[in-house]
């Protein structure tokens, strides 16, 4: 991932790659690993984690050669979601939305060029184990990703977009973003029913949620296998319940966000 603007500081953004880098399922990395998921050389690797483990963001057990998230890394992590302030009024909403759906809710913020689980609630005596706190969802995975992007405006699509291919990543759902900011107008939320995706195995609701001290949506969604389920089920009642509890969410917290699909 390099960037040729003179104001990035090449440096710090590879640092902040190592530690995105970390998945919730992993048993450590080591140099090699984090070479592999970065794109970087593992001298380079090397450097970037011995600095980052002498600052207490990466942890690493004696005699061990593989890293994992340091306490401060932590500490930020805390600060960082303690600052969203939806996010506590959003526990008792997607709890009762998870229990009166039976499906697990996830929160999903942007991180780079992919989607990624901030937040999980499940419903209550349901097994409903869908996706965990940390799973990264690529930008052309329907329908959270799409839900993220059908809440843009034009301009900001196409400003995201071009950063996001400046520097590397996947861009985003060109063809499909007018669809989705229609779906969005239309009924308020994205379905995913999966019977165009012979692979899946869950249906999923999503809608985007503005938080003032963001500067892009983020997305709740709600996910249950499709052997449990039926595409008549999300679309009459689970997207509806989906977008009743947004809406909720938007009342709690005085942010009542208005969002343009027509420009």
């Amino acid at each position: 991932m390099e960037h040729h603007d003179p104001r990035m500081a090449t440096t710090l953004a590879r640092g902040l790659s190592v530690l995105r880098a970390f998945r919730t399922n992993d048993n450590g990395l080591t140099n090699a690993e984090l070479a592999a998921r970065c794109g970087l050389p593992k001298s380079t690797i090397s450097r970037l984690t011995w600095t980052l483990r002498e600052l207490g963001y990466l942890t690493r057990a004696e005699g061990e050669d593989r890293f994992r998230p340091g306490p401060s890394l932590v500490a930020v992590g805390h600060v960082a979601a303690s600052s969203l302030s939806f996010i506590e009024p959003a526990d008792g909403v997607m709890s009762a939305l998870a229990d009166r759906t039976g499906t697990l809710v996830l929160l999903a913020v942007r991180n780079f060029d992919r989607m990624i689980v901030l937040r999980t609630w499940k419903p209550k005596d349901v097994y409903s184990r869908w996706m965990e706190v940390g799973h990264r969802l690529p930008l052309q995975q329907r329908s959270t990703a799409l839900a993220f992007a059908g809440a843009l405006s034009s301009t900001e699509f196409s400003a995201i977009d071009q950063k996001l291919q400046s520097l590397g990543g996947s861009p985003l759902l060109h063809e499909e973003y007018q669809q989705a900011r229609a779906e969005l107008r239309e009924r308020g939320f994205i379905l995913n029913s999966g019977e165009t995706e012979p692979t899946r195995t869950y249906r999923s609701a999503s809608v985007p949620f503005r938080a003032t001290e963001l500067d892009e949506p983020v997305v709740f969604s709600c996910g249950e296998p499709i052997s449990n389920s039926s595409v008549a089920h999300f679309e009459k009642e689970v997207g509806p319940a989906l977008r009743e509890a947004v809406q909720n969410l938007e009342r709690l917290t005085g942010q009542m966000p208005k969002f343009d699909y027509e420009d």
